[in-house]
């Protein structure tokens, strides 16, 4: 009987993200003169996986997600799209985001390098094909 609850609660929370805001106040004295002064701080965590922008920044640095991993130890298929920019060490040159016809997110990573341009495929996140000069 547990087991169909705790997938209800998975399902129902999948998609979910957490906005934290709070205030702080702090008082100073400084020769006998109290001053009060306040700062607000905002956090997001998210529980997707980050994805990239379309300036090639990652969309979140906190990823609570099940299925966050260990970095790869190399670019291959099924990689996420930020993964891929840690791996290769650099912001990508250009990136197309869109979606498919079938509401499948769809993202074109370029990166142009010294022996010509690469393109990353990616569908959903994950790493679907790469083209790279000299390939069909």
């Amino acid at each position: 009987m547990k087991l169909p609850v705790l997938l209800v609660c998975a399902a129902a929370l999948g998609g979910c993200s957490v906005d934290m805001g709070g205030f702080a106040f702090t008082s100073e004295s400084n020769g006998g003169r109290t001053t009060a002064t306040t700062s607000s701080a905002t956090a997001r965590v998210s529980t997707q996986e980050a994805q990239l922008t379309a300036d090639g920044e990652c969309s979140a640095d906190v990823s609570l997600d099940p299925s966050t991993r260990p970095l790869p130890p190399q670019i291959a298929e099924g990689i996420t799209e930020c993964e891929l920019v840690k791996l290769k060490g650099a912001r990508p040159t250009d990136v197309l985001i869109g979606d498919s016809g079938k509401g499948q997110r769809e993202v074109q990573v370029l990166y142009s390098e010294p022996g010509g341009r690469e393109i990353y495929m990616f569908t959903d996140n994950r790493l679907s094909r790469i083209v790279k000069p000299g390939q069909g």
